[in-house]
């Protein structure tokens, strides 16, 4: 049996193991935006701004059912880079075995919640009549999509937390070329409308769960397994839920303030929520390096705190603080100069245009602010910091609930609100999720060796 890439995260030069092990999942991160993007340019350019509002108007309701299920499936991965780092083999083929129970149940159960109830979630967010129709099609495709989503998400999660961040790279590229060519044909071709763009992403996305999950269940030596392996274990299955539960409440809680920050841009009409959507699909770009980073500095930080190695966790972090300070500095240029430049990739409408790069404009002052929360939330996941993420999802809840409260006092602000809030909550969560881990670091100042007593690892029975 071939072996897939595996990493041992516990020895070299920080850095350099956060580099080779992220670039890859930046790739693939890029090309799964690269789904959203298709999916934007097509129907906004085919279908026009209407239609492109509609694709919008599904994003964070969608965003909150994919964060339940994911958040609980995610603390699988935790456990599995844990157990890695520790060197303890047979509790990484049960971390991996009860991962998948736990993802399967939980995205059926989701996929089915969030098909009954997408016209609700729409009509509650104020979701223009004009627009809702395509809406509620586009949201349903999305949601019955789940557990499809899942099987990619188990089987790449489990491979990263055993230090491979390439081969789900591989899967992904595949299936990204087949979701753009499919969307053009569906949409284009066949004129099937938002039903083609959300088709065509289904079926790509099913492309790379499947190919994924057979390489690792032939080529990866972890996902070969005895009987023993596979009976469902109710310590790692608690260990699993004790640190994904609060990360789905955290992504939970997230989703639900974008579900009211989505509602406040659709006070503002069609220009306003199209504006938005392309800025939305722009910034989830900029987030990828961040985002790319913060999932390498988790595996990274689970293995060296499996291994007793907290002084690598401190080292990791504190590199990642000035990479993130570069990227969004070049970020920052970009955006200046080319933001109305940017958007009309997206759009045809010069004032959507106009109101879109003013937007990217804006934003792009707080975007080392964005970098510092994904890598020490990263970091403080990787370690099993469970409480975090609940603390996490209420402070992000609370600035895109409240701020847009405030602003909206201030006549001046208007549809600018929109996206101060978006900068402003990344401020304050960013100072947040800083606060936490300087915390735990001071706890933390004492010889590595003592540490991994004082933190909950799960035990191995």
């Amino acid at each position: 049996m071939l072996r897939s890439r595996t990493m041992n995260m516990t020895e070299g030069r920080p850095l350099r193991l956060l580099a080779s092990f992220a670039v890859p999942l930046l790739i693939g991160n890029l090309f799964q935006q690269a789904y959203n993007l298709a999916d934007s340019v097509i129907v906004g350019r085919f279908l026009g701004a209407d239609a492109l509002a509609a694709v919008g108007a599904t994003g964070s309701v969608s965003f909150l059912f994919f964060s339940l299920c994911n958040g609980i499936s995610s603390g699988g991965g935790i456990v599995t880079a844990q157990y890695f780092g520790a060197g303890d083999h047979n509790r990484v083929r049960k971390a991996i075995a009860n991962s998948a129970y736990i993802m399967g149940l939980a995205s059926v159960i989701m996929s089915l919640i969030s098909f009954l109830l997408t016209p609700t979630a729409l009509t509650l967010m104020g979701t223009p009549e004009a627009v809702r129709p395509d809406a509620i099609t586009y949201m349903r495709m999305t949601c019955a999509s789940v557990p499809l989503i899942a099987v990619y998400n188990y089987a790449s999660s489990m491979l990263r937390a055993l230090g491979d961040s390439r081969t789900p790279l591989y899967f992904l590229i595949v299936s990204c070329i087949l979701n753009v060519l499919m969307d053009l044909l569906c949409v284009r071709v066949l004129g099937l409308g938002v039903f083609g763009a959300a088709l065509a992403t289904m079926i790509a996305q099913l492309i790379a769960g499947i190919g994924c999950l057979t390489y690792a269940l032939r080529k990866n030596e972890y996902f070969t397994m005895e009987r023993s392996q596979l009976a469902p274990d109710r310590q790692i299955i608690r260990s699993a839920v004790r640190l994904g539960l609060p990360l789905a409440m955290q992504w939970s809680m997230i989703a639900v303030s974008t579900t009211a920050l989505q509602t406040f841009v659709n006070s503002f009409g069609t220009t306003a929520m199209a504006s938005f959507t392309a800025t939305n699909r722009i910034e989830q770009l900029v987030q990828q390096p961040f985002g790319s980073l913060g999932l390498a500095l988790s595996t990274y930080a689970g293995q060296n705190f499996g291994a007793g190695r907290i002084d690598r966790v401190r080292s990791g972090l504190r590199d990642s603080v000035m990479a993130v300070a570069v990227f969004a500095l070049i970020m920052l240029g970009i955006m200046q100069t080319f933001g109305n430049n940017i958007i009309s990739f997206f759009v045809t409408e010069p004032d959507v245009i106009a109101l879109g790069g003013s937007a990217l404009r804006l934003t792009s002052w707080f975007y080392f602010f964005l970098g510092l929360i994904y890598i020490t939330r990263g970091t403080l996941n990787g370690i099993g910091d469970a409480l975090f993420s609940f603390i996490n999802g209420i402070v992000e809840m609370g600035g895109r609930i409240l701020i847009p409260l405030g602003l909206v006092m201030i006549p001046s602000v208007g549809v600018w609100g929109i996206w101060w809030t978006a900068g402003l909550t990344w401020m304050v969560s960013a100072f947040f999720c800083v606060l936490r881990y300087l915390s735990w670091r001071h706890k933390n100042a004492g010889p590595a060796s003592s540490l991994r007593a004082r933190h909950a690892f799960p035990s191995r029975g």
